[in-house]
């Protein structure tokens, strides 16, 4: 496993990041996995060399924390893994019961910590951007929470631009803490966050974690399994015509390389520019490893052009853009895989 520093700061992290989303409760949804068939997974990513878990308050409603949490505990030292978790969305239908005001974070920290049975977290990350609440009153909640020690860092997920550099200067204004980490959404079909966010924290000296490198499933090519016949998201963020081509595009490479889809989509993540850590969200030991090989992955000029020539700019996945999406036209396959489709035809 390669150990890279998140950003400027001192803090190694493996460059492939275990999700769970994916652990806690069916109850939460029905692709959800219970403790037991967590354990085999968490272990086999830290038997792999991973030491970079990451986690949410939101996770089947604080389920995840606790489930994960005990599988840690029992597992590794404490000392030897880098732990975060998220704040933000709801976590009860109460008038504070989510967003970034003093109060949630506050209460959402001490309730995270709980149910992880952990002193502290390594990295406390806003879930989003909250636009109700004044960015001074959120980042001075966090810097106290560092300063109070339940936190060794602070990081954010999936916002605009402005609003990440609007964070940063607040903190560089009062003297805060800065975030170290920006995790966002990134994969062959979605691709916007290249324009400026990416570039942002290659500049800020934030490191980024990517969410999401096979599309939800899509890169895959098992519409079939139980997250895409499920996560309506999918269908939203993923349902259009330029993302299916890119999917199908993302077989031809694997098939040509005699290796599974998820590997070459996974592979084309981790080679992009700025991109720190990559978050796998794996249903077995098995899906896990295909995440292992593409760390050894190189894609030709070829693959990487029948890989990316279907992509065209779409709307930005956020919380405030949900089920807006733009028509997109693909371009033409070149090289190899311009005589493989004059075959097929």
């Amino acid at each position: 496993m390669e150990f890279v520093r998140l950003g400027q700061s001192g803090l190694k992290v493996s460059r492939l990041c275990l999700g769970t989303m994916n652990m806690g409760t069916p109850q939460w949804k029905p692709w959800i996995f219970d403790e037991a068939q967590s354990l085999p997974i968490v272990k086999h990513a830290l038997d792999a060399g991973v030491n970079f878990i990451d986690l949410a308050d939101f996770y089947s409603t604080g389920v995840g924390e606790e489930v994960v949490g005990r599988i840690l505990n029992r597992l590794v030292k404490r000392e030897e893994i880098v732990v975060t978790t998220k704040v933000g969305y709801d976590m009860s239908d109460k008038p504070n019961g989510g967003g970034h005001s003093r109060k949630h974070v506050m209460d959402g920290i001490d309730g995270s910590l709980k149910r992880l049975g952990m002193e502290y977290v390594d990295i406390y990350m806003l879930h989003f951007f909250d636009v109700n609440t004044p960015v001074e009153e959120t980042m001075c909640a966090l810097n106290d929470i560092v300063r109070a020690g339940k936190a060794r860092y602070i990081g954010v997920s999936t916002m605009y631009t402005w609003q990440f550099a609007k964070i940063m200067q607040v903190c560089e204004r009062n003297g805060w803490h800065k975030p170290i980490n920006m995790q966002l959404q990134l994969n062959l079909a979605y691709r916007e966050e290249e324009r400026e966010m990416v570039p942002y924290c290659i500049d800020q000296g934030v490191g980024v974690s990517v969410f999401s490198p096979l599309a939800r499933g899509l890169l895959t090519s098992d519409p079939k399994s139980t997250r895409n016949q499920t996560d309506f998201f999918t269908a939203q963020m993923y349902g259009d015509h330029a993302s299916r081509e890119i999917a199908a595009s993302v077989a031809r490479v694997a098939e040509r390389r005699g290796v599974t889809p998820a590997q070459i989509a996974q592979a084309w993540v981790l080679s992009r520019p700025g991109i720190s850590s990559m978050l796998v969200g794996a249903d077995s030991p098995a899906q896990f490893d295909s995440a292992l090989a593409a760390l050894d992955t190189k894609l030709d000029a070829d693959e990487l052009h029948e890989l990316e020539r279907n992509y065209t700019p779409c709307d930005l996945i956020n919380d405030y853009t949900a089920g807006r999406r733009i028509a997109r036209e693909s371009r033409l396959p070149q090289g190899a895989f311009e005589t493989q489709l004059e075959r097929a035809a």
